[in-house]
């Protein structure tokens, strides 16, 4: 499975190495989040890693809802709890639960087609920063804290209307930034293509919180660094390998 390096399992329970969740949150989606570095005081493993393992276990349905409910710190031995045919949920030990997935229609369990599917949602979903929320926070005039940046996966959900494919793209189409005080909700649309014809489509939904007044200079800064952190890492895997 491509998603073997990315946790470690025990019968029915499956954990996260930091190393683990910040590789796959660099090597495979391009986040550069600081959340996600090894040595962050604040870590915590990728919302994409917990939606890539979930589909790669219950398979992909023609539509789909998944919720975002708590942050998952290393070595947290998650469950997969089917609470019924049409949802399921990742839990720890009490039973907390932290990413909770309602489903319709047909499913697909061909392990090919999900591969190909979560990877080129997942290197999507990482481009939030800079690519997509530096245009919005300009166009809004308000943006994170830069020194302590702190943007978190809400939801997302997709539905595809058939399942006779073998290479579906993701495209953007579209994104807006929703600001009340100092929390915002950033919605991407998205779609999947296939020789290009559009076969589903998605949204993602994320809340950023302690926002500032807009400053050129701190968010120039901040991509400035983003930038250097993504070459320093890369520089870094090229020299091991």
């Amino acid at each position: 499975m491509f998603l073997t390096p990315y946790f470690s399992q025990e019968n029915d329970q499956f954990q996260f190495t930091r190393q683990q969740a910040s590789h796959f949150a660099k090597k495979v989606a391009g986040d550069f989040n600081p959340i996600h570095d090894e040595d962050s005081k604040r870590f915590c493993v990728p919302g994409d890693l917990l939606f890539a393992v979930l589909l790669s276990k219950e398979g992909i349905s023609k539509k789909m809802r998944f919720d975002f409910s708590g942050m998952v710190n290393d070595g947290v031995a998650l469950s997969v709890e089917n609470k019924c045919d049409k949802e399921s949920a990742l839990v720890d030990a009490n039973n907390k639960e932290y990413l909770h997935m309602s489903r319709e229609g047909e499913v697909s369990h061909d392990a090919a087609f999900i591969e190909h599917v979560v990877t080129n949602y997942v290197k999507f979903s990482g481009m939030n920063f800079p690519h997509i929320m530096v245009p919005l926070m300009e166009e809004q005039q308000m943006m994170i804290n830069c020194q302590r940046p702190l943007v978190i996966y809400e939801s997302m959900e997709v539905e595809f209307t058939r399942f006779d494919l073998t290479h579906p793209e993701v495209e953007f189409t579209g994104a807006s930034f929703d600001v009340e005080g100092k929390r915002g909700v950033v919605t991407m649309n998205f779609a999947f293509k296939e020789q290009g014809e559009v076969i589903g489509k998605g949204v993602k939904r994320m809340v950023a919180s302690g926002l500032k007044p807009y400053d050129q200079a701190a968010v120039d800064d901040l991509v400035e660094r983003f930038h250097a952190r993504k070459e320093a890492f890369m520089q870094q895997f090229e020299n091991v390998a």
